[in-house]
């Protein structure tokens, strides 16, 4: 009966200990970690409390006699601060935020998952340092062609295998930013594919169509025509309209990979950048971040779909004979991509392409880029040759894959127009204004002193009959860095689509130049935009109304408005006014700062008001020593819990921005 009643009162002071630390911690406490840190605070405490005071004495845990003693007050008090620096230690280690924690795995769980990333992680890195990453880095600082650790990136990213083999090779299709020696080690990258089995295949059909596979399809070849990291590509036939299709299958494994893998990639990006101010440069961690996010949108084949219905829409309303192959929505799903067969062949089979109008081809396949990016803005990011048929008997063009698309917005579309002017034109001024709208951070950066920057280059491409696109846009992208400035990421996606596609292009015909093209392009889009009007006089007169219909209203206000502002300023009420407590964000992130910093002035305080205090016991004799002991200690437990409690919100901050 006796140890129960100790058991009740330890169990009673638990609860109370874990109802105030909770307080004391803060708003969005993790439970579980609220409750470990009890258990294990008051089992550490309460045996070092009966082995130090209790032991070998009568003394017990009843509280109610004992409320006045020093022991137990320490007992409680040390209880309560080390529940909270043990949640601290929770808090520091465990790498996911309050906010992210709903929904996600279990805590065991995510400890196996935890030692499995760390395991994989130390695997990498010991694979870059054998390699001579770190050593040859050091000699990469002022010059990125060594061939040396070209060899040593592209063995690391070989033998670390998976999705770092296909970021070398994206990365090897980054002519602006790596220099020739880089792309050449890059591109002997290799990924061996085993192409799913026919059980595999057809428990995927099965788990993602509306109906039976024999329902569906009255044809399915179970050999893939085409086999990937990603997915595979089968023929079949529609039941319903015997039509021909091709149906794209996501690899089961390859989500899970995706998970593990890639935040994997993205630190070994964030350790080769800490370790080479070339890799910082570059923006090695960005070039990661920027793969690993156009990968996440790669395994949702419903992102794809709607990429291909949007880019289809857009050519409806072109001239040019693009196609984009028809996604039938009613089969796809997010594993599963059903789209209408393309007719033709590959435009990297050159011989086959003998009889059609190659010039032909290549120009309605620019156009139509050209039409993509800076008309409607959204645009096919892949063009490789593999990914571009051309009919040989009607010479019509087809686009295949389209799990990347870039975006870009009308000021980045406006700025790649001057791009392009600028170069063809041979003019540092309008070349100068195009980048301006392309890049973060411009103000800081001395116009005169680029536009002589880019007069250089454009020097160096003056009067050649083509100009080389991967070796222009890389002189570009290397003065932008210098200069300390940044393209935004859709751009960067645009600029290596140019370099992608002017070899493309080069393939289907040898004499193409994309610069020369685009001033064609332009003289035609104007033509049609002045023509439009008088082809389609009563589609442009409900333009005209519905722009009228906005204006109006608002033209009626202009002198009402101009007669109020009169008098404002001769009433003298017109005051220019704008600080950074103005915006709504920044007042709030003011107001937390300040308070933070208040709560650590008044920790501090304590703890130094303490430490007085019992300085000053030491030389009084007095029964008074005995209150200043214990008030020096209160403080020093309020400055403890004070402190502890601006670590954890820290912490918390620093999760919330990662």
């Amino acid at each position: 009966m006796y140890i129960f009643q100790q058991i009740v009162q330890i169990l009673l002071i638990s609860i109370v200990i874990f109802f105030v630390s909770g307080r004391l911690i803060g708003s969005n406490v993790n439970l579980i970690k609220r409750i470990f840190s009890v258990i294990i605070s008051v089992s550490f405490t309460t045996f070092i409390f009966w082995y130090t005071y209790l032991r070998g004495t009568n003394n017990s845990f009843d509280t109610v006699n004992s409320v006045v003693s020093i022991a137990t007050l320490l007992w409680i008090g040390s209880m309560l601060l080390i529940t909270m620096l043990i949640y601290l230690f929770f808090e520091l280690f465990d790498p996911i935020s309050n906010e992210q924690a709903v929904g996600k795995k279990s805590l065991i769980m995510r400890m196996i998952s935890y030692w499995r990333h760390q395991k994989r992680l130390r695997n990498v890195l010991k694979i870059a340092v054998t390699n001579g990453i770190t050593r040859t880095m050091k000699y990469a600082r002022n010059r990125d062609s060594d061939r040396e650790l070209a060899i040593a990136l592209r063995d690391t990213l070989e033998q670390c295998g998976g999705i770092f083999v296909k970021f070398g090779q994206v990365l090897s299709t980054r002519k602006e930013l790596f220099s020739p020696i880089f792309i050449e080690e890059l591109e002997k990258l290799q990924q061996n594919v085993t192409p799913l089995t026919e059980k595999q295949v057809h428990d995927i059909l099965q788990q993602n169509l509306p109906g039976g596979v024999d329902e569906v399809f009255s044809y399915f070849q179970m050999t893939p025509i085409a086999a990937a990291s990603i997915g595979q590509v089968h023929k079949a036939i529609l039941r319903k309209t015997n039509e021909q299709v091709v149906v794209k299958l996501l690899r089961p494994e390859v989500k899970e990979i995706m998970r593990e893998d890639l935040s994997i990639l993205i630190e070994f990006a964030k350790w080769v950048t800490s370790k080479s101010q070339w890799a910082e440069n570059l923006g090695f961690r960005d070039l990661a971040e920027g793969f690993a996010a156009s990968l996440r949108e790669e395994i949702d084949f419903n992102i794809e779909a709607r990429n291909m219905i949007q880019i289809s829409n857009v050519m409806k309303r072109s001239d040019l004979k693009v196609n984009i192959p028809k996604v039938y929505e009613q089969y796809s799903n997010e594993n599963l991509l059903v789209m209408s067969f393309a007719q033709g062949v590959s435009v990297a089979s050159k011989q086959q392409l003998h009889h059609i109008d190659c010039p032909s081809v290549a120009e309605t396949l620019f156009f139509s880029y050209l039409e993509q990016a800076l008309v409607s803005g959204i645009f096919h990011a892949d063009p490789h040759p593999g990914n571009i048929y051309v009919d040989v008997d009607t010479g019509e063009i087809t686009l295949l894959d389209f799990g990347a698309v870039c975006r870009l917005s009308s000021s980045q579309q406006e700025g790649l127009k001057l791009f392009f002017i600028g170069i063809q034109q041979s003019d540092a001024s309008i070349l100068f204004d195009g980048i301006s709208l392309l890049v973060k951070n411009k103000s800081d950066v001395d116009r005169n002193e680029l536009e002589q920057a880019i007069s250089q280059i454009l020097l160096k491409i003056s009067y050649v009959d083509r100009v080389q696109a991967d070796e222009l846009v890389y002189s570009i992208f290397t003065v932008i860095r210098d200069f300390g400035l940044q393209f935004y990421p859709s751009v960067s996606v645009a600029l290596r689509v140019i370099v992608t596609l002017d070899g493309t292009l080069r393939i289907i015909d040898s004499s193409f130049n994309i610069f020369e093209e685009s001033k064609l392009f332009s003289n035609r889009y104007l033509k049609l935009t002045f023509k439009k009007p008088f082809k389609e006089p009563l589609a442009t007169k409900e333009r005209l109304e519905e722009e009228l219909s906005l204006i109006i209203p608002n033209l009626r206000k202009i002198p009402r408005r101009v007669d109020q502002l009169f008098k404002r300023v001769e009433d003298g009420k017109v005051i220019l006014h704008h600080d950074i407590f103005s915006d709504k964000n920044n007042a709030k992130f003011i107001t937390q700062l300040f308070s933070k910093f208040i709560l650590l002035l008044v920790g501090i305080t304590f703890g130094i008001i303490s430490v007085a205090l019992l300085a000053i016991s030491q030389f009084i004799n007095t029964a008074y020593a005995i209150y200043l002991n214990a008030a020096a200690y209160l403080g020093l437990f309020l400055c403890a819990v004070l402190l502890v409690r601006l670590s954890i919100q820290a912490i918390r901050d620093i999760k919330k921005m990662e």
